[in-house]
């Protein structure tokens, strides 16, 4: 399942999805745990897929513009300018304590 074809589907249709998702993840963990389950790659496949629905059912809920997640341009992003923007600032190293600890006797 690809991204695309779920950003275009309404939030109803999505949380259906999600519920036939989780119970067919259930299933196939259930099957691979009794020895039924021929292609266990199913269960990597419906858990991301069902990651993939969730994560668009929760763009929607904080109003993230999925337009604007994909308008971002490869070559901006890879700009030295745009990284040191978003660089965190380097900590500087604490000063050891010269003070001796009193033993206890």
């Amino acid at each position: 399942m690809k991204a695309a074809d779920l950003r275009e589907k309404s939030v109803e249709d999505l949380a259906e999805l999600q519920k036939t998702l989780v119970s067919d993840v259930f299933q196939n963990r259930l099957k691979n745990f009794t020895n039924r389950l021929d292609d266990t790659s199913a269960i990597r496949k419906s858990r991301r897929d069902l990651a993939r629905v969730v994560t668009i059912l929760r763009e929607r809920a904080r109003g993230v513009a999925a337009k604007a997640v994909a308008n971002v341009a490869p070559a901006d992003a890879g700009t030295h300018a745009a990284t040191a923007a978003h660089a965190k600032p380097k900590k500087t190293a604490a000063k050891k304590s010269t003070a001796k600890k009193s033993e206890v006797k």
